[in-house]
């Protein structure tokens, strides 16, 4: 019964995290802050089947993928290989194919075959057994499974792994649940399992023996040298910007439930008290990876920051600048760059300057500026047929300014970029 997983359903409806008697929002990040440090996974289902909210909800679905910190699937509204492409593509770690469903069941092994067995799921709802033939024949091709606790004896019977769909089980239902061949957990309804009830259950279901996934870390408090204090040092740095946010303290058990939670946990040296970063402002930090330096005496921390780390609403602490040399201040990495190139765009199309090159492009449309960014490619290729390197260097910027436009035109961020770019080097 090792490492045995806690995953939420939820569902998206016309683009929005919801379910019934739980509203989380617009916002993906909100339901992944929710549930952060808590559930080992999520089963997002979409419900919509009209095109324009479908498309919505997929969207959706992809935002929650990039801010969530492990595994999701996808499920609902599949009827077609196109359906399970789309899920997949969102960023999902397997589409899940209603086996109840003829038309799920007879292209189960295309799916297979296509997008691999890993990211192919089967879920078994109420009423449906593994028994029956068209169904049994499917498993081959499934990875996992989500069956009804009903179901959990047939299920163990069938050699794939699977997780019980259980709403609001109990300690002793979750030792049950658990103790079967097979099982990998189980899944809640965001409805019936809010975070606190979740964290809740994870702690006595620890204390009855129930070995659950859990965060480790390479090093004990013993391996650090504190100061005289007893405390820690931590530089905490902002993972998608490499900014340094703040520096602040831990203790022996602000290190524990920092490393067991995903969740930045200080010891507040005024109040002398432990001090869960965004507790009271809701600008919570999670943790993204933790290193310790050459003399183990301090610990960086890389971050997820929502809102503001400092307390005056700064997003970092360090914004007074004392001595900075102009000229290497211009030489910044390539995404600082890109990423304020950017934002002074999105400036220009909010608030437009007489004159401006970029308000043109705004003006003329999406037509003008695919005309422009069609003809800069065509200019980085005359240049690469010359022998000056330099040129194609100048043409290249041209090409990602006139990008940046149709980028900022379309509401896209390279963060959208970077985050397939990262989702293809995990599926590589």
């Amino acid at each position: 019964m090792d490492n045995k997983k806690m995953i939420i359903s939820f569902s998206l409806r016309d683009g929005a995290p919801v379910e019934a008697g739980a509203e989380f929002g617009t916002d993906a990040r909100e339901l992944c802050t929710a549930y952060y440090g808590a559930a080992d996974g999520f089963l997002a289902g979409i419900t919509d089947e009209e095109d324009g909210k479908r498309e919505r909800s997929l969207d959706a679905l992809r935002d929650f993928c990039r801010a969530s910190s492990v595994p999701a699937a996808g499920c609902g509204g599949i009827g077609r290989l196109e359906d399970v492409k789309k899920i997949i593509y969102a960023g999902c770690a397997m589409a899940v194919l209603d086996l109840s469903l003829e038309s799920n069941r007879e292209m189960a092994k295309e799916a297979c075959e296509r997008f691999g067995k890993d990211h192919i799921g089967g879920s078994v709802p109420e009423g449906t057994a593994l028994a029956d033939p068209a169904v049994a024949d499917c498993l081959q091709y499934c990875s996992l499974l989500f069956v009804t606790r009903a179901a959990q004896d047939e299920a163990a019977e069938t050699g794939v792994p699977y997780y019980v769909v259980e709403n609001s089980p109990s300690v002793r239902d979750g030792k049950d649940i658990l103790a079967k061949n097979g099982t990998c957990g189980f899944a809640s309804n965001a409805a019936h399992m809010t975070p606190d009830v979740l964290r809740e259950l994870r702690a006595d279901l620890a204390a009855a023996g129930i070995s659950l996934k859990e965060r480790h870390a390479a090093f004990k408090w013993e391996d650090f040298k504190k100061g005289p204090d007893g405390l820690l040092p931590v530089v905490v740095q902002e993972d998608a910007t490499d900014q340094v946010l703040m520096v602040a303290y831990m203790n022996e058990q602000a290190y524990k439930m920092t490393v067991r939670t995903g969740r930045m946990t200080y010891y507040s040296r005024s109040r002398r008290s432990l001090w869960i970063k965004g507790e009271t402002s809701g600008h919570f930090q999670y943790v993204r990876s933790l290193h310790g330096d050459c003399d183990m005496d301090t610990l960086l921390a890389r971050v997820e920051q929502f809102g503001a780390a400092c307390h005056t609403g700064s997003h970092s602490c360090f914004f007074q600048s004392v001595v900075q040399d102009e000229k290497n201040s211009r030489m910044q990495k390539a995404e600082e760059v890109l990423r304020q190139d950017y934002e002074t765009i999105l400036d220009r199309k909010e608030h437009p300057a007489p004159g401006s090159y970029t308000n043109y492009l705004f003006d003329k449309g999406i037509d003008k500026m695919l005309k422009k960014l069609g003809e800069e490619a065509t200019e980085i290729v005359i240049a690469a047929k010359n022998p000056n390197p330099n040129e194609i260097v100048y043409e290249i910027a041209d090409y990602l300014y006139h990008l940046m436009v149709v980028m900022a035109e379309k509401g896209l961020t390279w963060d959208d970029v970077t985050a397939e770019l990262v989702r293809r080097q995990k599926k590589d």
